[in-house]
């Protein structure tokens, strides 16, 4: 399993913008497959910060979720109007 924080400090003015695109991208990644969890949190103290907490099955689930037009189109959008940090975990066993 593969689990990926995806957090976002959006820029004033633009948080509209930024839940339609990662509302659309969530319907869409929660369809796919290798999909476990895809999941839209908001900072309790920051109210421009989100995360995404995403589990997908294994790496070949994230290149092809990565490859979709819904990423690809989403992605370059959401960057364009907030600051990006992408963390990626392996389970510890």
């Amino acid at each position: 399993m593969i689990s990926i924080v995806a957090k976002f400090v959006v820029k004033q003015g633009e948080e509209e913008k930024f839940l339609n695109l990662v509302n659309e991208l969530g319907v869409a990644s929660r369809a796919e497959a290798g999909c476990i969890e895809y999941i839209l949190h908001k900072d309790a103290q920051n109210p421009l910060t989100y995360c995404i907490l995403e589990k997908w099955k294994d790496q070949a689930a994230v290149d092809f979720h990565n490859s979709t037009p819904h990423f690809t189109s989403a992605v370059p959008q959401i960057v364009a109007i907030s600051e990006v940090a992408i963390d990626v975990y392996t389970p510890v066993n």
